[in-house]
């Protein structure tokens, strides 16, 4: 518990340390670009602004009737605007600022940035202090008009640069109040952001420590979030299929255990029976013999299905494909079985629609309709008829073997081709190691055929499979094996 507690706290603090350093990383930039830097940005945007008007009214200029356009976007733009001819006379003027132009009525001013002009024909701009005490700042920006090897004149541009030291400082006691407050608030919303977040961890993790420890019905709860609920429903399934697997597993040693009880037990109780009382006798020394005989045969053919089943299940067993005639094959497996009917007072009738060329493992596909026909033998009816039957049908070859039993219920049904189930309520006495239609499913897998049951009680069952129609031979000319 401890463990888990300190796994816990980490989550958390994990999850409310990264959401206050996005806090702090946020009120960081805020107060960089806020504080540090507007000036620098402020300066930046009023220099590419009057660059920008700079280009424009040079082309208006060139176009004519430049006047009324001049004039309105200094009073817009609170800019001072000098033109001159391309002798640096001053030909046209709009002056906005008063006393705090630099450029109007200075013509030392304005030869002197003409003159830098010349060696810069690139353009001109730089800052000029005109208050030392308020710090106030005037933007001169000139350029050419028309080229720098044939000017048609110069334009001179004059704007303020207002200090924003008294922006800042209010922007800054803002910021302090802003920030003691969304610090708080963060830090709140950062514990209660984290404490969601990890509870449905939190509870699948003590729910999934509950499943470890064998309580294997339980339901697992997400928490409202579509991520941790089909966390806790994919547990939940897993929970319950590691219950029935471990019921299954329970079952099959249980099973196991009786099947091999029994011969185990018969083999021990006819070998002392031989040494004690019939090892003289040559008759019944042979019957105790054929006994054991008979006993070993049965626990041989438990064990090879139970190694047979396990290597189907586990993937270990690859299918030996060939190509045969499925009809000559259940005419051939039939014939071995009517061979046994004097002894058995079974009846087996075979019906088949034609030759039927199949490309699949011949061994195995065998296997399974002589489980069928042996499971069918256990549950028939006093008729005793078991009734096999091939047919072609949209979806590829229908192979089926129907008996005339008492049938099967719905949970029966569900349970059929599971391991060592056995249907209690209308079985005969039954042969065999009760692993038969197991075997059934796995090698149906194996061949990804589709396969199943139809039952109605009182009306016998039909088991049956499909051979899919891509293993289907349609070329009779082919070789067959």
């Amino acid at each position: 518990m401890k463990h888990e507690h300190k796994r816990r706290k980490s989550m958390r603090v994990h999850i409310f340390g990264w959401f206050i350093l996005f806090v702090d990383a946020a009120f960081l930039l805020l107060w960089v670009f806020q504080v540090l830097f507007l000036q620098n940005f402020y300066n930046r945007m009023k220099t590419s602004d009057i660059i920008r008007l700079a280009d424009k009214m040079t082309a208006s200029y060139q176009a004519g009737n430049y006047e009324e356009e001049f004039s309105e976007l200094g009073i817009r733009n609170d800019m001072c605007i000098v033109v001159c001819d391309r002798l640096e006379r001053a030909i046209w003027w709009n002056d906005v600022l008063g006393v705090n132009c630099v450029i109007h009525g200075r013509s030392n001013s304005c030869r002197r940035i003409l003159n830098e002009l010349h060696d810069r024909p690139g353009g001109v701009f730089y800052a000029q202090t005109v208050h030392p005490l308020t710090d106030a700042k005037i933007l001169i920006y000139a350029c050419v008009i028309g080229s720098p090897s044939d000017p048609q004149g110069y334009l001179i541009l004059n704007t303020p640069l207002a200090p924003v030291s008294a922006t800042v400082s209010i922007l800054m006691r803002q910021l302090i109040i802003i920030t003691g407050i969304l610090l708080v608030l963060g830090f709140g919303i950062s514990l209660v952001i984290s404490k969601r977040l990890a509870k449905p961890i939190v509870q699948v993790t003590k729910e999934a420590e509950q499943l470890a420890h064998g309580h294997y019905d339980i339901k697992f709860t997400g928490g409202g979030y579509d991520e941790a609920d089909r966390l806790a429903e994919t547990l939940t399934y897993a929970s319950r299929e590691i219950n029935r697997v471990d019921s299954m597993q329970r079952d099959l040693i249980a099973n196991a255990s009786h099947d091999l009880r029994t011969p185990l037990t018969m083999l021990k109780a006819y070998a002392e029976m031989i040494r004690d009382l019939s090892g003289d006798n040559p008759v019944k020394r042979a019957q105790h013999l054929n006994v054991i005989i008979e006993e070993t045969d049965r626990l041989t053919a438990l064990v090879n299905d139970i190694l047979d089943l396990s290597k189907l299940e586990n993937g270990k067993m690859e299918l030996e494909r060939s190509r045969f005639d499925m009809e000559q094959r259940l005419s051939d497996i039939t014939d071995r079985y009517r061979g046994l009917s004097g002894v058995s007072g079974f009846v087996f009738n075979l019906e088949t629609d034609g030759k039927a060329i199949v490309n699949c493992d011949a061994g195995k596909i065998e296997r399974v309709i002589g489980n069928l026909i042996n499971n069918a033998m256990n549950y028939s009816g006093e008729s005793r008829e078991i009734f096999i039957r091939q047919e072609h049908i949209p979806e590829g070859l229908r192979i089926s073997v129907r008996d005339t039993g008492q049938g099967m219920d719905q949970e029966t049904l569900s349970r059929i081709f599971d391991k060592y189930y056995r249907s209690e309520n209308y079985k005969r006495e039954i042969r065999g190691t009760g692993l038969g239609l197991s075997i059934v499913k796995a090698i149906m897998r194996l061949h990804d055929y589709a396969f199943g049951v139809d039952s109605t009680v009182g009306a016998g069952s039909t088991f049956w499979f499909i051979i899919h129609n891509s293993d289907l031979i349609t070329d009779e000319t082919k070789p067959q094996d």
